[in-house]
């Protein structure tokens, strides 16, 4: 596999995503062991051509030597191109770089709400932009996700709980988006959006977390009680988690207690319907 020469790859140093695949390009050896470098630690008179905004917003690509930089997906592909010539076609291909564009957009505008960026005492002068459009999408993609395993994990207790409507599980997902959104609206307006996001990241984790057990299930016979513990025990994982992401946005425990409320009122609605 060979190396990138003279590049330098900027991540954002608040985002352990960022941190993560940068350190796996080097480590991998797609990248030189210095051709890492937190763009807040980079100087500006570096490369005086630098867009900031867009470095912070896409993942910037500085080749060391000509001073030209690339951004977001481009310096994906541009890395991959060395390392995977014989995919080099296919990433010149204009469908594929527009297909590629959209994906990584959607999880770079939305990557400090799936992994959130710990509390600092100073943040950088430039912080990445909010596209709602994205943001939304997300939001869909993590509700139909987390209402499909749902669903499917619902009828693995049908036991003890009541039998629904098939879009009984939509319908309880896409009311806590409106019940939390109602909330925030009324009391920090302004983090809204991002503790959405956070809110739906919380809800897609545990439903990956359901995930495995069901995929045994159609091996294994655990029954419904079986199923009901481990329910609750990811349950129990949300909670601590959306108690700590609450935390980071520094919301205090209403948005907590309007999450569990909620669920408390949908568990009535069930049992009594």
């Amino acid at each position: 596999m060979k190396t990138l020469q003279d590049n330098l790859i900027l991540f954002d140093a608040e985002c352990p995503m960022c941190q993560l695949y940068t350190k796996a390009f080097v480590s991998t050896g797609l990248l030189e062991k210095n051709g890492r470098t937190a763009y807040q630690e980079y100087p500006a008179q570096a490369c005086p051509t630098l867009d900031w905004q867009k470095a912070v917003n896409e993942i910037a690509l500085i080749n060391q030597k000509t001073g030209e930089v690339s951004y977001g997906i481009e310096s994906l592909l541009r890395i991959c191109s060395v390392a995977m010539p014989a995919f080099k076609p296919l990433f010149q291909f204009k469908s594929f770089i527009w297909l590629m564009a959209k994906l990584y957009a959607f999880v770079s505008y939305n990557r400090r709400v799936i992994i959130p960026a710990p509390l600092v005492s100073q943040s950088f002068q430039f912080q990445p932009s909010f596209k709602k459009h994205y943001r939304i999408a997300y939001l869909i993609f993590s509700w139909l996700i987390t209402a499909f395993v749902l669903s499917a994990y619902g009828k693995q207790m049908i036991e003890i709980l009541p039998k629904g409507h098939i879009y009984r599980e939509y319908i309880i997902c896409g009311g806590q988006i409106i019940f939390q959104a109602f909330n925030m609206f009324f009391y920090k307006r302004e983090k809204l959006w991002d503790y959405l996001g956070n809110l739906m990241t919380v809800s897609l984790a545990g439903a990956l977390l359901l995930l495995p057990i069901l995929i045994i299930g159609n091996w294994i016979n655990f029954g419904s009680y079986f199923y009901l513990i481990w329910f609750l025990i990811v349950v129990s994982l949300m909670f601590f988690e959306h108690f700590r992401r609450a935390k980071l946005l520094q919301l205090g425990y209403l948005v907590t207690f309007t999450w569990v409320l909620y669920r408390i009122i949908v568990l009535i609605f069930i049992f009594k319907n």
